[in-house]
């Protein structure tokens, strides 16, 4: 995301920027954040001023939930959008920049977690493409609304094709295209990538994607990744021990990528996102929670067919992560492993920049990491958020407890930072300069 001039986007609403990273051929503010991963689906913004504490004095305001979520708040245009179990339905909430509720619209009966700590009803974020909402719950319920709250249409994905059959909690996020809004089931029992019709939720395509894996491997959490290949616009996908990339306009297999696990190893579902700089995903593979297994790889976007030999340009087995997806700035990737260590490596390479570890604790982390120019968030279970500088090393600039569990990824927009936990919204604010 370009947030250049996001001081002056404050002031007025004609600064636009064409975002050609996420394949929306909207036009968009340039200080949003309209997806899980943001603009650029990589976690980070370039530019902008973003606090570095966050403790008690330094939070703007903070807004009790109706319940528990695990998804990230999206911003556009000044106003924050979330979804959130209320009364035991699924539902979306709106809120203004002073943290007063605009709407609130429920579609559904929720399904409770599996995981009592970890897990809610809402793991998926919303995304906008500028002119509507779209979310997905682990009900089955997935919708397109109005920013004004009232629904377009609604599906009930889990009575069209079954029940998800996961070990745990759905977390695949949708993206938009430019006609489609693209989601991902992986599970076990038929598995796809699919496009819905953004206007009436009609099913546009979908391309089958089952593989034959170990016990758990089948089982995705992963969201695609827009990139371009050979000129158009593709989707990429992690799961099943497998790296697709497909057409976003009709989900044909563009080419596949698999040796990511020779061994056989059981028990390694996908959570964690690749994430793309250039011409290289980096792929998150195994578990960072086990000693010994989690691995990294860096896989060449650019192949047709089968690339399973051709296209790995490195791997590391020295590092990987569990469950926070990679950050990308400025051309590096940033890791949050599972007991805080963050690792900057160079992407073309594989080769660690540098590595840093912050502060233990009891607790771990589920919580992706994002970058608001130069600033990295990294949220440990037990709330404590860490503000790091991670320009051209790490310094670590405070520490900060919010006083509740935090598993949601952060976001960052118009000079804010959103910390959604298990009970609050906060919005952290950064100093006039």
């Amino acid at each position: 995301m370009n947030a250049k001039f996001a001081h002056l986007h404050c002031r007025t609403s004609l600064l636009r920027l064409v975002v050609t990273a996420l394949g929306i051929s909207v036009v968009i503010a340039s200080a949003d954040w309209p997806a899980w991963r943001g603009t650029a689906g990589n976690g980070s913004t370039l530019t902008g001023n973003y606090p570095t504490r966050l403790g008690e004095d330094a939070i703007s305001w903070k807004v009790a939930l109706p319940g528990k979520g695990g998804s990230t708040p999206i911003v556009w245009q000044k106003r924050i959008y979330l979804t959130t179990p209320a009364d035991g339905q699924d539902a979306v909430m709106a809120l203004d920049f002073s943290g007063k509720q605009s709407w609130l619209t429920k579609l559904g009966p929720e399904s409770p977690a599996k995981h009592k700590t970890l897990g809610s009803s809402c793991n998926s974020s919303p995304v906008t493409d500028g002119k509507g909402l779209f979310v997905y719950f682990r009900s089955g319920w997935f919708a397109a609304l109005e920013f004004n709250g009232s629904v377009r249409w609604k599906i009930n994905l889990a009575e069209r094709f079954g029940p998800e059959k996961l070990f745990w909690d759905q977390g695949s996020s949708p993206v938009v295209t430019d006609k489609h809004v693209i989601l991902t089931r992986l599970h076990e029992g038929e598995s796809w990538i699919a496009g819905f019709d953004k206007a009436t939720g009609e099913l546009r395509w979908q391309q089958k994607r089952n593989f034959e894996t170990p016990v758990e491997n089948n089982n995705g959490y992963t969201t695609p990744v827009h990139f371009e290949h050979a000129g158009r616009k593709a989707l990429l996908v992690w799961g099943a021990d497998r790296l697709t990339a497909h057409d976003s306009t009709d989900g044909s297999l563009l080419w596949s990528c698999g040796q990511f696990n020779p061994e056989g190893t059981g028990y390694w579902p996908a959570i964690a996102s690749p994430v793309i700089h250039g011409n290289v995903a980096v792929v998150p593979v195994g578990r960072d929670d086990r000693p010994g297994q989690a691995s990294l790889h860096g896989i060449r976007i650019d192949g047709r067919g089968d690339v399973s030999s051709t296209h790995r340009i490195w791997k590391r087995s020295d590092v990987g992560v569990f469950v926070p997806t990679l950050a990308e700035y400025k051309g590096r990737s940033f890791l949050l492993r599972h007991r805080g260590e963050i690792v900057c490596i160079n992407p073309a390479t594989g080769g660690t920049i540098w590595s840093a570890a912050l502060p233990r604790g009891t607790a771990s982390y589920y919580s992706s990491p994002v970058i608001g120019n130069g600033v990295l968030y990294a949220a440990r279970e037990d709330g404590v958020v860490f503000a790091a500088r991670v320009e051209d090393k790490f310094e670590l600039l405070s520490e900060n407890p919010m006083g509740e569990r935090v598993v949601a990824s952060p976001a960052v927009a118009e000079n804010r930072l959103l910390i959604r936990g298990d009970k609050h919204l906060f919005c952290i604010e950064a100093k006039a300069r």
